[in-house]
């Protein structure tokens, strides 16, 4: 963890232009869970083993950070008044709010395009293959194929009624997909075989949906001030959530579920060293943030 926010503070240019690094570093320094970044270790760890390569850790760090960015970038443009309309982000005002519109958009904008520079270092040691493999992991799940077109289905579902399998499809877009992908961005840090892919597969896609039923019930029973964002906003702006469509109970039970989903996708792996993995999995299901 120290690493990952160790490399963010120095990698994040404060000298960008006209206050926009400025801007950048609010969005992604001090706070927020590091999920992502975790599981892209975890998963480096788990198909690394015993076995010890520098280029390759500096490959999965410079993975973590990128995500990282990512996750930033997409909840910097989701706050704006264009789409969520939020004022709170981890207990502290939105960029918007803080630096302006204008500025938000170009931090995102930015951060998103020094994520594909974090991945693609000119004298690390790292093989083109697996920089240009873990571009095209990223890529493709904050797409169009992944985040960016399941919040684009989560704007035309204000005040419609989705059933299970529509609601499944838009949070494994939305937020599901950068999750799997950080797992598997990890994995592609190492010599993984086909079995411990499927399976690290397999543990991602549950638990990227498990964070998302999490959420959409801790949008209903936490507060802002535990959140570090504003709640109740899903039923005031009448989404479609897991809550509102199976009940409390039942959402609460279905975490648990896609928990057990993703702990034995890690048993199928056939890897070893999955300590990580698996406490990650019970820390995304058991919060109360």
């Amino acid at each position: 963890m120290l690493r990952v926010e160790n490399a963010l503070t120095q990698w994040i240019d404060p000298q960008a232009p006209a206050g926009l690094g400025e801007a950048m570093r609010y969005a992604v320094l001090d706070g927020g869970k590091r999920l992502r970044p975790l599981l892209v270790l975890a998963a480096r760890e788990a198909v690394a083993g015993d076995q010890t390569d520098s280029a390759l850790d500096e490959a999965a760090l410079r993975a973590a950070c990128a995500v990282e960015l990512i996750h930033a970038y997409s909840l910097v443009h989701d706050d704006m008044p264009c789409m969520d309309n939020d004022v709170l982000r981890r207990g502290k005002p939105t960029v918007h709010v803080q630096f302006g519109e204008a500025q938000a958009l170009l931090a995102g904008d930015a951060l998103q395009a020094l994520a594909f520079e974090f991945l693609t270092p000119a004298h690390a040691g790292i093989a083109d293959s697996v920089q240009a493999k873990l571009c095209r992991l990223l890529a493709t799940s904050a797409g169009h194929a992944g985040m960016a077109g399941g919040q684009a289905i989560d704007l035309a579902s204000v005040g419609v009624k989705l059933n299970e399998d529509q609601l499944r499809h838009m949070h494994s877009l939305k937020t599901g997909a950068l999750l799997q992908a950080s797992v598997m961005m990890g994995a592609a840090c190492g010599a993984a075989s086909e079995q411990a892919l499927s399976g690290l597969q397999r543990y991602g896609q549950a638990l990227g949906l498990a964070f998302q039923v999490v959420d959409d019930i801790l949008d209903v029973v936490a507060d802002s001030a535990t959140l570090g964002k504003t709640a109740g906003k899903d039923a005031a702006n009448d989404k479609p959530t897991y809550v509102s469509l199976l009940g409390l109970d039942a959402a609460k039970t279905y975490a648990h579920q896609l928990l057990d989903q993703a702990l034995a996708g890690l048993d199928a792996s056939g890897l070893t060293h999955t300590h990580a993995l698996h406490a990650l999995a019970q820390r995304v299901v058991i919060r109360n943030t």
